[in-house]
């Protein structure tokens, strides 16, 4: 052990299914040895953070759109019909919510 080239230990505490999962992960990798593959994945590995704030907005959006949209539903099934403004709303409502969809698709690529 004194002819050791790493000579600084770092430790750090798994889970035994936190364990499993980075076993399966070597396996996968086709490394044998648990150190060297830490050390590759702590060196090498890459984390992937993805900002999805755009989206949050576009679901509080599309989910006040829905309530107006049930708002209308309701209001022609209580009394059996709907103005033809009501109609030109909830159709504007709908491009809306079109608009929205196709905005987020082209947001992920």
């Amino acid at each position: 052990m004194a002819n050791r080239t790493r000579d600084i230990p770092i430790q750090f505490f798994v889970t035994a299914e936190e364990k499993k999962m980075i076993r399966k992960k070597m396996i996968l990798s086709k490394t044998a040895n648990m150190g060297a593959y830490l050390r590759k994945m702590a060196i090498d590995g890459i984390i992937v953070n993805t900002d999805t704030t755009y989206l949050e907005k576009q679901f509080y959006e599309m989910h006040k759109i829905g309530v107006n949209v049930n708002q209308l539903a309701r209001l022609a099934n209580s009394t059996g019909a709907v103005t033809p403004e009501e109609i030109k709303e909830l159709k504007g409502m709908i491009k809306e919510i079109w608009h929205i969809l196709r905005s987020s698709v082209s947001n992920l690529q």
